[in-house]
């Protein structure tokens, strides 16, 4: 066997059909697209200000900034509020895996800030990704201490 000898398999390969060839090859007057009509004219379709009573593409994007545009890489936190916080131990090591596994997580793998709504009475060692301004005075004037980890 040749290089030469190869051809396609039986039937794999179809002749494309040549459009506006006479009445008696199959496809001639108006070449298989009908009578008048849209589809039938050249050039249809690819037009992005026709959508079919949609408002069209580009007048559409103005709509999608702003105040109503919710950015898609954005960070969430899981909030944590000291009121929340306060139900721990003195002197305990508060970080996400233990916020976890108390449950107080709305999503495990988002970071975790701490809010300052509440009072704190007991001194926690906190180790959070972020504390608000309020949150940091409390707990350090419970005694406490604050430790941001990335």
């Amino acid at each position: 066997m040749n290089l030469n000898d190869l051809i396609p398999n039986e039937g794999s390969r179809k002749k494309r059909t040549r459009v506006g060839r006479g009445i008696s090859a199959g496809k001639g007057k108006t070449a298989g697209k009908g009578q008048k009509g849209q589809n039938s004219r050249s050039g249809v379709g690819g037009n992005l200000y026709r959508q079919g009573g949609n408002l069209p593409f580009y007048r559409r994007l103005p709509f999608m900034r702003g105040e109503g545009f919710t950015p898609p890489n954005r960070l969430e936190y899981n909030e944590i509020n000291l009121s929340q916080l306060a139900k721990f131990d003195a002197k305990s090591i508060i970080t996400p895996d233990v916020l976890a596994e108390a449950n107080l997580l709305h999503k495990k793998n988002n970071p975790v800030v701490v809010l300052g709504r509440g009072e704190l009475s007991v001194a926690l060692n906190v180790k959070v990704q972020r504390v608000s301004k309020s949150a940091r005075e409390k707990i350090e004037a419970a005694g406490g201490s604050v430790e941001l980890i990335s």
